[in-house]
């Protein structure tokens, strides 16, 4: 072991896009991807339901805390959070042929990719209990340039379509990730004159006051023929955003996401499966690269103020606000969120929304909503909208979607699919 070091030295932010990588990455559009990584909730457990909208929300509403408060609702038991399904999803897909493990080993390796927006669609709760099975595909891959790095970026979106046990569909879930050159976003000096936030007694006050009025719709329904469009949907306060607030995302949804690095000797197997994902830091100890989120030393390395939270935390302060509104007995059926900026350490957001429409959908009732984050710098970091269905006082209890044909059908092969694989293992095939 030696000293730290006395001079600040930028390491490891030289990769680039190539062109083999973009051919690479179209390729894989419409291969369900194999992964050994395990969901970090194989049974929706009444804890990890808590967790979720403990730790990913800030959300205390009872009907995803508390199992006698949920009993007396139409859903009848607990149920999770609409986005605490994420956190599921075994894939099952089979491992790679040598041809397909080339083809996804090390793609874009050494490029930043930043989460920027998500389209979800859901067609029933999640509820205490339940084992959940999914597919994850490449849905489309753009170039274009880009804004944040200078240089040209890749769009990738996937999708993860969420199944129960008999193969019918909960949800799916379009994310959108930004491919873009690390190196970019330091000579770009976007964000060179940005600080981090600092606030006086006042300034907290009044954001305490923001929480202390939030409100929450809960079991007195909301009726579609009550609704208006351009109706407030009220705002929720979310900050000042601290390393608390970035733990409680890890309580949520675990540590890795789509790597599963872990602490300690899960550390040390990773490095050995993906050194490329660790560099070392300024005292030479390997870091993961997703240490941008925590570690300010390193998010100065990309020309940022300081460290940020994940583009998914705003998609979720985002459904809270809409929650709170709509009522326990309503549905949120379509949900787009996009991540536009970078919320920093210390960054305090406002979530506000209003009604933008409402009519009658086949057999749904529906109102339409528009939501944002807006941080104290008055900048709209995360916009988003959601179709929701609401009881009727003439029609009654909002039904719940049926899943397009295509999605039930992905579900029924999967199924289908893994009971061949069973019985070829039973047979000794």
């Amino acid at each position: 072991m030696t000293d730290a070091p006395t001079t600040r030295e930028v390491r490891d932010i030289d990769a680039s896009i190539s062109e083999a990588d973009i051919e690479r990455a179209r390729k894989q559009i419409g291969i369900p991807q194999f992964s050994p990584n395990k969901p970090w909730n194989y049974h929706a457990g009444r804890d990890s339901m808590e967790h979720f909208a403990y730790g990913m929300v800030g959300d205390d509403n009872p009907l995803y805390r508390d199992p006698e408060y949920a009993r007396k609702t139409r859903w009848r038991a607990l149920i999770g959070h609409p986005l605490y399904v994420g956190t599921m999803g075994e894939r099952e897909a089979p491992p790679y042929t040598p041809e397909l493990k080339a083809l996804f080993r090390g793609l874009f390796r050494g490029v930043g990719k930043y989460h920027s927006g998500s389209d979800w669609e859901f067609f029933r709760p999640v509820y205490e209990g339940e084992r959940i099975f999914s597919e994850y595909i490449t849905k489309d891959v753009q170039v274009k340039q880009s804004t944040f790095s200078g240089g040209i970026s890749v769009l990738d979106t996937y999708r993860e379509t969420y199944f129960d046990v008999a193969g019918i569909p909960v949800a799916y879930h379009d994310i959108l990730f930004i491919n873009a050159e690390r190196k970019g976003s330091a000579s770009s000096g976007r964000y060179k004159d940005v600080k981090r936030a600092t606030y006086t007694p006042d300034d907290i006050a009044r954001i305490e006051e923001i929480y202390a009025a939030e409100t929450r719709r809960g079991p007195e329904e909301r009726l579609w023929e009550d609704v208006e469009v351009g109706e407030s949907l009220g705002q929720i306060a979310k900050g000042p955003f601290t390393m608390v607030d970035l733990l409680g995302r890890h309580v949520a949804t675990g540590i890795g996401a789509m790597y599963q690095h872990g602490p300690l000797k899960y550390a040390h197997q990773m490095r050995k499966k993906m050194p490329a994902f660790y560099t070392a830091d300024e005292y030479g100890v390997p870091q993961v690269q997703q240490r941008v989120h925590w570690d300010d030393a390193r998010a100065r390395d990309l020309g940022l103020p300081t460290s940020y939270d994940y583009g998914a935390m705003r998609t979720a302060w985002q459904a809270h606000l809409i929650t709170n509104w709509m009522g326990d007995d309503a549905w949120m059926w379509k949900f787009h969120s996009e991540v536009r900026l970078f919320a920093f350490m210390g960054d305090t957001h406002i979530v506000s929304g209003e009604v933008t429409a409402k009519r009658v959908e086949d057999e749904h009732h529906v109102v339409d909503v528009a939501v944002r984050c807006v941080n104290q710098r008055g900048e709209t970091t995360a916009p988003g909208h959601a179709t929701l269905i609401l009881p009727s006082r003439e029609y009654g209890p909002a039904v719940l979607p049926t899943p397009p044909a295509d999605l039930r059908r992905r579900g029924a092969a999967q199924m289908a699919a893994y009971s061949r694989r069973e019985r070829a293992k039973a047979a000794g095939g």
